[in-house]
């Protein structure tokens, strides 16, 4: 599946650094597709779509925001934002509500049945990534991918866009 040949942790040219990127590329996807496949299966069973799921997880880390902050923090339409807290309020994980300084905006919060859902498919996400730990992992290598993943989460939002 992947190349296990090993390399020295400091590519020694161009051609070295493109073939690391293009096996972390590979890694990534595929570690991604499994973690994606779980995340679906747990998301199945809430009825939940993977943009409202991450949706309810922006919500879940702030008491209220407006209908224009969620689109702007999905990276959607207004419109599009609509719809999707449309399906969630149906389903009872958020609850609209108007600004009291100002009716027009309107507010949206997670309730208590959708900060549940966040918390259990969490739950389920942290035992898989504990059992890598524990089982795959010594406590330097789990150390050390936190350590860079920290890293790469610092620095993602400076990647160049498209």
């Amino acid at each position: 599946m992947f190349k296990t040949e090993q390399r020295s942790t400091e590519p020694s040219s161009d051609l070295d650094l493109q073939l690391a990127a293009e096996e972390l590329a590979e890694i990534v996807m595929h570690m991604q597709r499994k973690f994606l496949h779980n995340l679906s299966e747990e998301l199945g069973h809430g009825s939940v779509s993977f943009p409202q799921y991450f949706l309810l997880g922006c919500l879940e880390k702030q008491e209220m925001i407006t209908m224009s902050g969620i689109a702007s923090r999905m990276g959607h339409t207004t419109a599009a934002a609509t719809g999707l807290v449309d399906r969630l309020e149906k389903l009872g994980y958020v609850q609209r509500s108007h600004a009291l300084d100002d009716r027009r905006k309107v507010m949206v919060r997670i309730t208590k049945k959708g900060s549940g859902l966040v918390a259990e498919i969490r739950k389920d996400m942290v035992n898989k990534i504990m059992t890598l730990l524990r089982e795959y992992l010594t406590a330097e290598e789990g150390r050390a991918w936190l350590q860079i993943y920290r890293k790469i989460a610092d620095c993602s939002d400076k990647l160049p866009k498209r």
